[in-house]
């Protein structure tokens, strides 16, 4: 078990990939608590790894105010004793628009879901993750480096965390906390599949043809790499933005169409997972059709 007793905080733990890095941490030994909005499913992820004897504890609240994420913190204090992994991962992904047409309101979501949480939970648990030489994880994107057209504000919250992963771990560096940044592609979430995405119909159905890999990513492949980047086979990788995005950060043109299908499925998991698409559920989402 590579985080064996290793104490985490997971933000946005209720679905999509939050959920599978839970499991998939809960797999490795470490002990859990699950932050998200009361409309998520976080009870019912805590009450199926509860259930398999991890120790879990959970925080129903809004990160992105003061009190909340001071909240969650003391959380882990008071039912741990100490903090050794803060998972960055909450954020929203709720309108596709070109700026111009882009609602202030929608903005200003983005911002405050993407950034403010993630800042004020880094704040807060700095201290402790000192104490315990523990490290950072942030969920950046792809697009934090490559721009996406029609969701620029998204896109540019993502570069912020890019940026900002970097400048702490260079800050932290000298109290032995590392700080790294995961940069997924297009997951196989509610996000990018589904009635729900604020991704209009038609680039849903080409998504996979644009990947090298001749497909979206599966919540569990990106848990796989946070978990590596949180256990000490990683101790001298910090400030790193690790693109896992099935190549399409380096892509030219559609490569998919030259990948044989028996490479396009993707890998069986091992993870119970049961709400990767529910990451949109109870969410305000302006949708293209509603522009």
């Amino acid at each position: 078990m590579r985080l064996k007793e290793k104490v985490t905080i997971i933000t946005g733990a209720g679905t999509g990939i939050g959920e599978a890095i839970a499991h998939k941490f809960a797999r490795e030994g470490a002990r859990l608590v699950l932050a998200g909005l009361p409309s998520d499913p976080v009870r019912e992820v805590a009450d199926v790894l509860g259930s398999g004897g991890v120790q879990t504890a959970v925080h129903l609240g809004d990160l992105a105010e003061e009190n909340g994420a001071r909240e969650c913190v003391e959380l882990a204090i008071t039912r741990f004793g100490r903090i050794d992994v803060l998972v960055n991962n909450a954020g929203v992904f709720i309108a596709s628009a070109p700026a111009q047409s882009y609602r202030v309101e929608d903005f200003d979501r983005t911002v405050r879901n993407n950034i403010r949480t993630a800042f004020l939970m880094t704040k807060f648990a700095l201290p402790h993750l000192q104490q315990s030489r523990g490290n950072i994880l942030f969920s950046g994107s792809e697009s934090g480096s490559n721009g996406l057209a029609t969701f620029a504000p998204y896109a540019g919250s993502k570069g912020f965390l890019h940026a900002f992963a970097k400048s702490v771990a260079m800050e932290q560096a000298p109290h032995g906390v590392r700080v790294n940044c995961i940069c997924p592609g297009a997951v196989d979430t509610a996000w990018t599949r589904g009635a729900d995405s604020p991704i209009e119909q038609d680039t849903q159905e080409i998504l996979d043809d644009i990947i090298p890999l001749g497909r979206r990513g599966t919540p569990e492949e990106i848990a796989n790499v946070f978990a590596f980047l949180a256990s000490d086979e990683a101790s001298y990788v910090t400030g790193a933005l690790w693109l896992v995005d099935g190549g399409i950060t380096p892509a030219k043109g559609r490569l998919a169409a030259f990948q044989p299908s028996e490479f396009r499925a993707a890998p069986v998991g091992v993870l119970s997972l049961r709400h990767s698409h529910d990451g949109l559920r109870n969410k305000d989402v302006r949708h293209p059709a509603k522009r």
